[in-house]
């Protein structure tokens, strides 16, 4: 389904059930947000929250993926170059979101937020892999995505149990080690 063709009144009213459910969630744990509320804050009846979502998990999964695509600015990371500055943009935008979720209640889904941003991170490190590497045919590059995505998350969760220092500079630190492992098929394309 593309954009272009949906009619905007089904856009308008996504958007009205998705920012309904943030204002509930900064008021009332996950848990506890029912299906009504949800639907008395939009001002909806139940059978157009249904036409649009399967349960209040979907609409959850939509808003989390949906609030991590602006974070992440996908089109200009996936057009990008795989560098420092990406790798940097990457982590602050994960920081950043698992920041906004923190004044939110969030317990209780963590493991949902942890595969969203990890199956969008490995999205994200594919294509600038394929793109570094002129293949799409080298199977390491979708499982050196995996790691890359899984380490990345990894690496903000250790951050945020002691953000003593900014982002930036956390991941930083790591970056030379990170952008060897990126090479790797030109050091062994080369015989080393």
């Amino acid at each position: 389904m593309t954009d272009s063709k949906v009619d905007p009144r089904i856009i308008r009213t996504r958007k009205l059930i998705m920012d309904s459910f943030i204002e509930l969630s900064s008021k009332k744990e996950f848990k506890d947000i029912t299906i009504k509320d949800i639907t008395t804050e939009a001002m909806i009846n139940r059978a157009t929250f249904y036409y649009h979502f399967e349960d209040k998990y979907d609409l959850l999964e939509n808003v989390l993926s949906d609030v991590l695509f602006i974070k992440f600015d996908l089109h200009a990371l996936e057009q990008g170059e795989l560098n420092e500055d990406a790798f940097v943009s990457i982590f602050e935008a994960i920081t950043d979101f698992q920041n906004s979720l923190s004044t939110r209640c969030h317990r209780g889904y963590e493991e949902t937020i942890a595969r969203i941003i990890r199956e969008q991170l490995e999205v994200i490190f594919y294509k600038m892999l394929v793109k570094r590497h002129a293949t799409d045919q080298d199977p390491a590059l979708k499982i050196g995505a995996t790691m890359l995505s899984w380490g990345m998350y990894g690496a903000s969760l250790e951050w945020r149990r002691d953000a003593s220092v900014p982002p930036d500079q956390f991941i930083k630190l790591v970056i030379p080690a990170i952008m060897q492992g990126v090479d790797f098929g030109s050091d062994n394309e080369n015989g080393a």
